[in-house]
């Protein structure tokens, strides 16, 4: 096959799917990963598509490696999250065990949970320490403090979490893409997300719109693994995911 030729195929494979991974375009295209790799960055170098870790996305979709800090996240559409954070605060029940994941916008809700007789696991020692303060049971996940984002994450943390079963949890991410899912850029961040998602009966990523077509480096999760809370969608998301806009 001529190069031009698979140029052409792996073009019409991302206008199709949005994003697509070396070993995905081995498979579909019959060719080796290094071949792959190679058309991937020619294509980058003339503006077709992004190069991402592993793969590729088209241009529309943001690639994002580095993670702005708790202070800086703050800032950033803050009263579409507090929307959000309200409407999350309120599907708890009085007699949920809820896992709490690190963020800013689960940080809001903790403005927000009227239910005091429900019991919290989390792997943000802030949000521990507010549910503490107010009475509310909470189990902090020991492991490794990340400082930028002042989250509990690591092999340790993902270890203990195995041994829970949550009727709810809210989760943060850096990026929402149809075909990457949810994603984190750090890799041990997103063992921790991964884990807490599967002991879940049901699991929420609370996220404002400008995370949609975004894509970090690691996938902790799949569409159908969540229901996501926003404060607005994007016209061509409609339909493609469970997707709740809060009041």
């Amino acid at each position: 096959m001529l190069s031009e030729q698979r140029h052409a195929m792996i073009l019409k494979i991302l206008e199709e799917r949005r994003s697509i991974t070396v070993a995905e375009l081995t498979e579909l295209l019959g060719i080796s990963e290094s071949t792959a790799r190679r058309d991937i960055t020619v294509l980058d170098k003339a503006g077709r598509l992004v190069k991402v870790f592993g793969g590729a996305v088209m241009p529309d979709n943001v690639y994002i490696s580095a993670e702005p800090t708790v202070a800086q996240k703050k800032e950033i559409n803050r009263e579409e999250k507090r929307r959000i954070a309200r409407y999350a605060a309120s599907l708890i029940q009085p007699q949920d065990f809820v896992y709490l994941d690190a963020g800013t916008t689960t940080g809001l809700m903790l403005d927000f949970i009227e239910e005091r007789k429900a019991a919290f696991v989390t792997n943000a020692v802030a949000h521990a320490q507010r549910l503490a303060a107010s009475g509310i049971r909470v189990i902090l996940v020991g492991g490794t403090l990340k400082s930028s984002t002042e989250a509990v994450v690591g092999t340790m943390a993902a270890l203990t979490l195995k041994d829970y079963h949550f009727t709810k949890g809210f989760f943060g991410t850096n990026g929402i893409n149809p075909h990457a899912g949810f994603t984190t850029p750090d890799d041990r961040e997103a063992l921790v997300k991964k884990t807490a998602v599967e002991q879940c009966q049901k699991a929420y990523i609370v996220s404002d719109n400008s995370k949609f077509n975004r894509v970090s480096s690691v996938t902790f999760a799949g569409m159908s693994a969540g229901t996501i809370l926003t404060d607005a969608c994007p016209e061509e998301w409609k339909g493609m995911a469970d997707i709740v806009l809060c009041p």
